[in-house]
């Protein structure tokens, strides 16, 4: 008898083990604009949409410092509904002293990446086409293929060229012509 696949409906939450536990709990109600659901010394738990947490954060006050160097995941990323928030955000943050280490289009979608105070990387995205069925079209005709890292951009000059008026779907573009990347992302992502 086969046994039938049940997907999970949802992504629920990421929990985070710090030792900079205030400094955690702050940086993320600033950068996602999170709410506390429940805290207490030993854990806080944030949300930023209709789930009640979103994301935990325990405070281990005894833990080494994290590394890039150790295995572990890569980033969690979230997205946005729009072009003009996900810059709007950016604007935000970087007048708040929080700056974006990375930009790149990815092809599927437009990202800015951040470190939090423990060196976890947070990509903050916009997905760059309407449909699920547009971006796996994408995703799957060989363009994506050529550069899957992707092409960096600046992302005061998309602000500004995004107040300016110019359309997101011309500013999130995929270029035509596109090379093989020959650089690895930026040292700040990497370690």
């Amino acid at each position: 008898m086969e046994t039938q696949v049940i997907r999970p409906t949802k992504l629920a939450h990421v929990v985070l083990r710090t030792a900079r536990y205030q400094e955690l709990i702050d940086w993320y109600q600033l950068v996602l604009g999170a709410e506390i659901t429940f805290g207490n010394p030993m854990a806080t738990f944030l949300y930023y949409d209709d789930e009640h947490h979103r994301l935990a954060i325990l405070n281990m006050p005894h833990l080494p410092p994290h590394t890039r160097a150790m295995p572990g995941v890569d980033h969690v990323a979230f997205t946005y509904a729009s072009l003009g928030d996900l810059l709007s955000n950016y604007e935000r943050l970087r007048d708040a002293g929080v700056e974006a280490i990375w930009s790149v289009n990815h092809g599927a979608t437009t990202s800015l990446y951040y470190k939090d105070p423990d060196d976890n990387v947070v990509e903050l995205q916009v997905d760059n086409f309407a449909s699920r069925e547009e971006t796996d079209a994408f995703l799957r005709d060989g363009r994506f293929a050529i550069n899957p890292i992707g092409i960096d951009f600046d992302p005061e000059e998309m602000l500004a060229r995004h107040r300016a008026g110019e359309d997101a779907k011309q500013l999130t573009r995929w270029p035509d012509e596109v090379t093989p990347r020959t650089t690895p992302p930026p040292a700040e992502y990497l370690g």
